[in-house]
């Protein structure tokens, strides 16, 4: 078996990281009751779940990891716009490691699989 590319190990780490965060977060959410937060749990699950997609791609090196980043960006940005909604220190730590992941899949987003 081998290793993903050097340079896919920032993204690697970073989607990990959105994952855990990710998923601490909407159990945070949930757990309160606080129906205001339903929406950010909701947000939060797609993000771990895209986040989690993305590591599977990545680790295989995968020729559609570029289209799985692309989602993974876009869909972290969303997650972090709603966590920044809210004054949670899980929100908080969840918008950051967003932000993060977003950033550091954008640069594989560009690499696209193109059908032929």
């Amino acid at each position: 078996m081998t290793t993903p590319s050097e340079d896919l190990e920032p993204c690697l780490k970073a989607c990990a990281e959105a994952l855990l965060a990710t998923r601490h977060c909407a159990n945070a959410c949930i757990r309160s009751g606080d129906r205001m937060l339903e929406r950010c749990a909701l947000l939060d699950l797609d993000c771990a779940a895209i986040c989690e997609a993305t590591i599977s791609a990545l680790s295989r090196e995968s020729e559609h990891h570029g289209d799985f980043c692309a989602l993974c960006a876009h869909v972290c940005r969303a997650c972090a716009e709603e966590c920044e909604k809210h004054q949670h220190a899980h929100c908080r730590r969840c918008a950051q490691a967003c932000r993060a992941c977003a950033q550091a899949c954008a640069p594989h987003a560009a690499e696209r699989h193109a059908l032929s």
